[in-house]
């Protein structure tokens, strides 16, 4: 099956300010029209699947009324029941409600129809993802504890839930965004810090097993000057997709968002390889690295190896 990209598809947009001790902050609110479908047979040329989850636009308590908060939809198949499953980020305009959503489908394009939203394991859950392992057992990611924090744990046979098992990991280094995948047996993830909407440095993580212990193997940018390799290419990732055919070759696919208007935020698409020695210790001393490095080159423009289309 060839390749579905996910979107978040926006409309208007509303500038609030809140008072916040001494500070008067502005921001903008965008609403939403619903999740957007893509698709493509050779990562070059992308048809247009349409609106797959659609936004409400009357009921006001319902999670996905156009002026609350919908991000990070991901989509994964489940074999055992033959539905398409999409986990989200689900928030009230002020940040507070902290929960995921779950929708389900007979196809990739849709439509999906939205079951219901939970905080997860009783936690608060802002940024999250899903990865689903070799084994078929799938898994949220997502960062709680005011984003101190993130949790992992696997989901039930129909992913339609959570099961009680959860594990904390990266306690008190205030990371988001995570991107997760898997190489050769070894488990590996990209992480953001919290700076809003403003880019900032990523950090490379590894583990043998899913569940941890988690260890840090620094910032995986290279290329560009600091300035950008600091600010992940003025970027924050979303997702890692690996490339048939291609051992240790990835795209690393980020939001480069643009806070003063939502609706015009861009993908940045760049080329990561695992190999080769991690270039600084670990967070625990178990003597010298075991994993391979995660380098995210910055290119301008660039091709897929082996005769495949190129990607801007």
């Amino acid at each position: 099956m060839f390749p579905f990209a996910y979107d978040v598809i926006y409309a208007s947009v509303t500038e609030h300010m809140q008072l916040t001790g001494v500070f008067l902050c502005t921001f903008v609110q965008v609403d939403i029209i619903g999740v957007g479908c893509y698709s493509s047979k050779d990562l070059w040329a992308w048809k247009n699947e349409g609106i797959v989850l659609e936004a409400e636009e009357a009921n006001e308590t319902c999670d996905l009324h156009k002026s609350n908060v919908l991000e990070r939809p991901k989509v994964i198949y489940n074999e055992k029941t033959g539905k398409y499953v999409m986990w989200m980020h689900i928030d009230d305009a002020n940040y507070t409600k902290a929960a995921v959503g779950i929708a389900i489908s007979d196809y990739p394009t849709g439509p999906f129809n939205y079951l219901h939203s939970k905080q997860p394991h009783g936690f608060d859950s802002r940024d999250m993802t899903i990865f689903k392992d070799d084994d078929g057992v799938a898994y949220i990611i997502y960062s709680s504890e005011d984003n101190s924090e993130l949790h992992i744990g696997p989901l039930t046979e129909d992913y339609l839930d959570v099961t009680h098992v959860v594990r904390r990991i990266l306690i008190g280094q205030h990371r988001e965004a995570p991107a997760l995948f898997k190489y050769q047996g070894t488990y590996y993830m990209i992480t953001s810090g919290c700076t809003g909407w403003a880019p900032n440095e990523a950090l490379a993580h590894a583990a043998e097993s899913i569940m941890g212990p988690w260890e840090t193997m620094g910032n995986p940018c290279v290329g560009g000057n600091k300035m950008f390799r600091q600010t992940t290419f003025f970027a924050q990732g979303t997702y890692v997709f690996p490339l048939t055919g291609l051992p240790g070759s990835f795209v690393f696919i980020a939001d480069r968002w643009n806070p003063a208007d939502l609706r015009d935020s861009r993908y940045v698409w760049l080329p990561l390889i695992v190999g080769g020695p991690a270039d600084r210790p670990l967070d625990y001393d178990f003597g010298f690295p075991v994993w391979s490095r995660v380098s995210i080159y910055w290119h301008r423009k660039w091709r897929l190896p082996s005769g495949r289309r190129g990607l801007k």
